[in-house]
């Protein structure tokens, strides 16, 4: 309880004159039986119509009081609910951001988007509902049952086999519900996951004529949600008609009891017409309040959802840093004895026993077969990852001693899948620095060869661009990856296959930019192609998660066999083509 009050206090007002709001509805609701037995016991009964007119004033006036307590305890609900659920989101998104691969792989990201989207939306929804019925219910069920006892007790007694045969279904229905309504949660997941991975590679699906399969995968999401919300929903459906069944068996008890009663003189009419009212009245409080236990079972079960991401340990944090105002200023990168697997319990390392130098503002190369841990080599440098073993230093200091924000501003990368956002050519430029004038960016994008192009746009550096790019080529994009990388003025850069999908020309004159606008930052170069790497200073051969050897093309080309193998076979491949 104490973890959610932070997002009540804030808003604590809303959630005490909402409540209270609804108990002038409720008072007027206990009074207009009352008010009614009276004209029908007085006012009619003895033919006074003043009487009765001023019973009905005071009815009428009593009707305003309760609809502007109802307005209030509405909008008050409402402001609270809508509030309280805002923070939570923001603050589920805040944790979501903070997280590691590792962390996001945990969950899955369909199963983070059902957190923050319905899973908070089943808390606002039962929030709402609960400061509109939690004085609401309990308030019309003992201010009913007060009248009716005070009215005719021995008619009252009805309610007493009633009240606890409604109460032991509504545990029932509750038990069973529970768990039902967590596992519609888990399908929620199911179903997001499916439509995000099939809108995301949309392109694939296509080009392999892949939508009959997609559609029967996305049915079978589809239906296993259908019959989970079923279960779940039907316990609801099998309550309500029962708590009716309740209802109309008591109705018809009191109506047989109480007409005997008026046959015989000991009840009036006026007040056997009250009686049946009150008796609506509790079981439709006892009603409300199985609603608000039904609802809380789905709230309870989003709410313990919602609960593992904010209490989720990261497992990348700057928080044991021995220097976190430290920034990095030269770029030298120092490798020592660095191992790393994936998942902690498995024996194959993805990085095994990794050690080399690189001195600021060289440029250095690291080739090797696909898979076999390049990425995951310089995802090391700015904390994408940590080391299981070894240390990883920048400028001489443990990579996990700097803050994480200083460290990654000095670190730029171009990831090998090239991401662009919904928005200008210009905002995403921006990423790379967000008070950067448009000569700066201009100039970026000149460097990275991407100004000729966007210039041939009619809109320019205004062009919006489609979600994650789709509107541009494959060039076009990893060109204003680099543009926006370049925009940092990193002290390292790393290009993890960044090129590959331009031409050899314009990678070389990218490569040339980058030794005149980038001569004093380490520059690292992920590349399949050897002319991407051959004029590097230095080369890293890496195959099967270690390094084979080290040195510029020349020597490698003579001493290296791994090396030697993949560049006499592009030559070949060359040659062939030639």
């Amino acid at each position: 309880m104490k973890r959610w009050m932070k997002y009540v206090r804030p808003y604590w007002p809303y959630f005490v004159i909402g409540p209270l709001c609804m108990i002038v509805e409720v008072v007027g609701e206990v009074l207009m039986p009352k008010f009614m037995a009276d004209i029908v016991n007085e006012g009619v009964a003895g033919r006074s119509i003043g009487y009765i007119v001023g019973v009905c004033a005071l009815m009428v006036l009593t009707a305003v009081l309760m609809m502007a307590g109802g307005v209030g305890g509405s909008y008050f609900g409402a402001k609270a609910s809508v509030n309280f659920a805002a923070d939570l989101r923001q603050d589920i998104y805040g944790k979501v951001q903070q997280f590691s691969f590792a962390n996001i792989d945990k969950f899955s990201t369909g199963s983070l988007v059902t957190r923050l989207t319905n899973d908070v939306t089943q808390m606002q929804n039962f929030i709402n509902m609960l400061l509109r019925m939690c004085l609401r219910a309990p308030g019309m069920l003992i201010g009913a049952l007060i009248m009716a006892i005070a009215m005719n007790p021995r008619l009252a007694l009805v309610l007493a086999v009633t009240i606890p045969l409604i109460l032991i279904t509504q545990l029932i229905v509750i038990r069973i519900g529970f768990p039902r309504f967590g596992a519609m949660q888990k399908k929620i997941d199911a179903l997001n996951a499916n439509v995000q991975e099939s809108l995301t590679n949309v392109r694939v699906i296509k080009s392999f004529v892949r939508e009959d399969f997609e559609q029967q995968r996305f049915a079978r999401s589809n239906r296993d949600l259908k019959e989970a919300g079923l279960r779940a929903m039907g316990v609801m459906i099998f309550m309500q008609p029962l708590m009716t069944l309740f209802m109309n068996f008591t109705s018809l008890a009191v109506v047989w009891f109480g007409g005997n009663q008026v046959i015989a003189g000991r009840m009036q009419v006026g007040d056997l017409t009250a009686f049946i009212t009150y008796i609506t009245q509790i079981l439709s409080s006892l009603m409300m309040v199985t609603m608000m236990f039904m609802m809380s079972s789905r709230a309870l079960a989003s709410a313990r959802r919602i609960t593992e991401v904010l209490d989720e340990k990261i497992d990348l944090t700057d928080e044991n840093a021995a220097q976190p105002g430290l920034q990095v200023k030269e770029g030298r990168i120092e490798f020592r004895g660095v191992s790393f697997r994936y998942y902690k319990n498995s024996a194959e390392q993805v990085l095994d026993n990794i050690s080399f130098t690189i001195e600021p503002g060289q440029t250095v190369g690291i080739i090797g077969s696909t898979g076999c841990g390049k990425t995951t080599l310089v995802s090391m440098i700015p904390r994408l990852y940590d080391a299981d073993e070894g240390e990883v230093l920048v400028d001489g200091v443990d990579v996990r001693d700097y803050s994480l924000t200083n460290l990654r501003q000095g670190v730029g990368m171009v990831l090998q899948k090239n991401v662009l956002f919904s928005g200008s050519i210009t905002e995403n430029l921006q990423w790379g620095d967000e008070d950067a004038s448009m000569e700066e960016i201009r100039a970026a994008a000149a460097s990275a060869q991407a100004d000729s192009f966007i210039q041939s746009f009619t809109d320019g550096y205004d062009t919006e661009l489609g979600q994650g790019g789709s509107n541009v080529s494959g060039g076009q994009k990893q060109r204003l990856c680099i543009a926006r990388a370049l925009l940092k003025k990193p002290k390292i850069l790393i290009l993890d296959d960044s090129t590959s999908a331009v031409d050899t020309a314009t990678e070389a004159r990218i490569r040339q930019a980058f030794a005149g606008e980038l001569k004093d930052s380490t520059k690292l170069i992920i590349a399949q192609r050897i002319s991407s790497v051959m004029e590097a200073d230095q080369i890293i051969v890496v195959d099967e998660g270690r390094i084979t050897g080290i040195g510029t093309h020349a020597e490698l080309l003579q001493n290296n066999e791994e090396y030697q193998e993949i560049y006499y076979s592009q030559m070949d491949r060359k040659e062939a083509e030639a």
